[in-house]
């Protein structure tokens, strides 16, 4: 499933947080959303998901517009926002199961899923406790499992491990990675190393704007570090 923003604009009061914004993501591009704090990277994530309307331009997930079809969109997409939303009260099967039922499984496919999802993201061992007693790291493996449990075709993934420990930080990256191979992923970040451990290209963006759009194998061929470029280019 592909991605496409054209003239995307948004406007908060006085503050534009998008200006004019445009760009396509492939199916089964993995794709880093990179930028300073306060780029506009969460809105745009926000409006792609369909959780926020844009003041002007559209999102367009296979030709199908974001905005006008919301409904219908939600069902291919994964979503994990920058504030991970947990029932911390819920046991992590228990809550697996809860949101595996809004999109109408059969008690049978239910179990089903909610079993292959606690493996394929290495809950087993956790998947009886209340997410209240998970390790942030955990949590975030219980954030994906929310966002893959309807097999998705488009995972978006808003600062995925803010305030994760170096051990976590390399397990979630990883996680990211296999899970993405057969899906469009793209995911918004502050650190370059992030974009470097885990997508093919990088999307930079700036006080609302697109500066730069490469793939990361073009940018190490030409000598440029993206770290570099991505000071050059936010300095501003």
């Amino acid at each position: 499933m592909s991605i496409k923003i054209q003239n995307l604009t948004k406007v908060y009061g006085q503050q534009k947080a998008l200006n004019n914004i445009g760009f396509e993501i492939s199916k089964g591009e993995i794709v880093g959303f990179l930028g300073p704090n306060g780029a506009g990277k969460s809105t745009t994530m926000k409006i792609l998901s369909g959780y926020l309307k844009p003041t002007g331009g559209t999102a367009t997930l296979n030709g199908v517009d974001v905005d006008t079809e919301s409904k219908e969109i939600k069902k291919h997409i994964g979503y994990l926002p920058e504030h991970n939303p947990l029932y911390l009260d819920m046991y992590v099967e228990e809550f697996l199961n809860f949101v595996g039922s809004l999109y109408g499984f059969s008690k049978s496919q239910l179990k089903e899923r909610t079993e292959e999802i606690i493996k394929k993201v290495g809950l087993g061992p956790e998947k009886h406790k209340k997410i209240a007693q998970l390790s942030k790291g955990y949590r975030q493996r219980v954030g994906l499992a929310q966002a893959l449990i309807h097999n998705p075709a488009v995972l978006i993934l808003d600062e995925p491990t803010t305030g994760l420990d170096p051990n976590q930080l390399v397990e979630i990256r990883e996680l990211i990675k296999q899970v993405g191979k057969d899906k469009t992923v793209i995911l918004s970040t502050h650190i370059m190393q992030e974009v470097e451990a885990i997508c093919d290209r990088v999307i930079i963006i700036n006080h609302g704007e697109i500066v730069a759009d490469a793939a990361l194998s073009e940018i190490k061929k030409e000598g440029n570090s993206l770290e570099a470029i991505f000071r050059k280019l936010t300095s501003a």
